[in-house]
C-alpha cells in the first residue's frame, strides 16, 4: 500500500481505519426485527426471447431431512467461529431447511458433477466476512466428494483466519482452486490529503479499485460482495471519509459513496475482465436480525420467520441491481437479500468462538451460505 507525503504520519492517520478494515464488522444499521419477517420481493426475469423464467430468489424455506449437506466438524476449512454445533448449540432444526423457489427448484446438489465441472478452473470470492463464509461453505460442500481429503489444502499452509487478506484452497485431484480475497470496500484505502480537517484520519478512494484487484482477473468464476462496512459507525465516527480524484468529499453520504464505488467496480469489470471466459457474479446485501432500541440485541429464534405484510428491502441491494443492470457486459446478480430475511434462526448468536459477543450478522455453517452456493452451482 502506497502513502503520499510523510509515510510515518500517514500510517498513523490510517491506523484506525485499517484496524476496522482488518476485523469483523459491528451490527449494521439495517436490521430485521426478530418478531416479523419480510415478504420476498418478486423479481421477474426473462430469457433472450423475452419468455418469463423462474426467479430462484422468490420462494420460501422448506424442511428437508436430507440436510445438512456436510458436517462442519469434519471440514478443516470451516471457521471455528461459524461451527455453531461444535460451539455448544443444541437445537439442530436450523440445519434442516432447504430453499425452495415458488415456480421451480434449485438443481439438487451433485458433488461429483460439480467437481468435474470445476476441473482445471479457478473460483475467486472477493468481499467481506460474508464472502469468506460463502467461500468456506463451498469448500466444505465440495470436500464431501473427495476421497483423499489430504489432496485438499490451503496453498500457503495458512489456517483459516479473519485477519488474512488471501486464502486459497487447492483441490489437487481435480486441478482447481477456490480462493478468497478480503476486500470489504472493493475500492482502495487511501491517505489523508494535506491541510485536511483533524477529524479526517483516513480515506476511501472511491475512484480506484483495491490494489489487489489484478489478482482477481485470471479466474473462471468471480463472486463479489460488499455493503456491510458502508455505514456511519464504521466510517465517519472513526475518521474515515471519502475521496474522489484526490479530493476529499466530506459531505458525501455513505449511499452516494457506495454507488460511486460500485460504478468504479463496474467500469473495472467492463474494461479488465474477459467475460467470455469469466462468469462474474455479485451477491446482494445480507440483512441481519439485530433488534432492540439500539439495534444491538441478538435473539436467535428456533425456526425461520413467517411471512408478514412488511416487505424487506435493502438500499444496498437496490443499488447493486441497478449498477449491474446498466453494465455493458454480462454479470449475474445473486439477489439473496430476501432469502436471508427469513432466517433469524440461522445466525451464529452466542455459539461462536467468542460467546461473550453475540452475532446476529454472520451465519452458522452448515446453513444459509450453502443455499447461495447451490444457486451458484445451478448457474454453471
Amino acid at each position: 500500500m502506497k502513502f503520499g507525503g510523510n509515510q510515518v504520519v500517514d500510517r498513523i492517520r490510517c491506523v484506525i481505519c485499517w484496524y476496522v478494515y482488518l476485523y469483523e464488522f459491528v451490527p449494521p444499521a439495517i436490521v430485521v426485527e426478530s418478531h416479523e419477517t419480510a415478504v420476498v420481493e418478486s423479481i421477474e426475469s426473462k430469457d433472450s426471447k423475452g419468455v418469463l423464467v423462474c426467479d430462484v430468489y422468490d420462494g420460501s424455506w422448506v424442511i428437508d431431512e436430507t440436510y445438512p449437506l456436510y458436517n462442519a466438524s469434519q471440514c478443516p476449512f470451516a471457521e471455528k467461529g461459524f461451527n455453531c454445533l461444535a460451539n455448544g448449540r443444541r437445537d439442530k432444526g436450523y440445519l434442516k431447511w432447504r430453499w425452495k423457489p415458488k415456480s421451480c427448484d434449485v438443481l439438487r446438489f451433485d458433488v461429483g458433477e460439480v467437481l468435474e465441472k470445476l476441473r482445471g478452473k479457478r473460483v475467486v470470492f472477493v468481499g467481506d466476512s460474508l464472502s469468506r463464509t460463502q467461500w468456506e461453505s463451498m469448500i466444505c460442500l465440495l470436500m464431501n466428494g473427495v476421497e483423499d481429503k489430504t489432496s485438499v489444502y490451503e496453498v500457503n499452509g495458512n489456517k483459516i483466519s479473519k485477519k488474512i487478506r488471501y486464502l486459497g484452497v487447492r483441490f489437487s485431484s481435480y486441478n482447481f482452486t477456490v480462493e478468497f480475497y478480503r476486500s470489504v470496500f472493493l475500492v482502495q484505502i487511501g491517505s489523508v490529503p494535506k491541510r485536511s480537517p483533524k477529524r479526517v484520519r483516513s480515506t476511501i478512494k472511491l475512484d480506484e479499485l483495491d490494489h489487489i484487484s489484478s489478482k482477481w482477473i485470471d479466474s473462471d468464476i468471480l463472486v463479489f460482495n460488499t455493503g456491510h462496512w458502508w455505514n456511519r459507525a464504521k466510517l465517519f465516527e472513526i475518521g474515515c471519509y471519502f475521496k474522489v480524484n484526490g479530493r476529499l468529499k466530506l459531505g458525501m453520504s455513505t449511499m452516494a459513496a457506495y454507488t460511486r464505488a460500485l460504478h468504479t467496480w463496474a467500469s473495472w469489470v467492463e474494461n479488465t475482465v474477459n467475460t467470455n471466459r469469466t462468469r462474474v457474479f455479485f451477491r446482494t446485501f445480507e440483512g441481519s436480525h439485530w433488534s432492540g432500541q439500539n439495534g444491538h440485541t441478538c435473539k436467535v429464534t428456533k425456526n425461520p420467520l413467517v411471512r408478514s405484510k412488511r416487505e424487506y428491502r435493502s438500499h444496498y441491494s437496490d443499488i447493486i441491481k441497478k449498477v449491474v443492470n446498466d453494465m455493458s457486459v454480462p454479470v449475474t446478480t445473486m439477489h439473496v437479500t430476501p432469502m436471508g430475511s427469513y432466517r433469524s434462526d440461522a445466525h451464529v448468536g452466542v455459539w461462536s468462538d467468542n460467546p461473550t459477543v453475540p452475532d446476529c450478522s454472520h451465519w452458522c455453517l452448515p446453513g444459509v451460505p450453502d443455499a447461495w452456493n447451490e444457486i451458484l452451482f445451478s448457474y454453471l
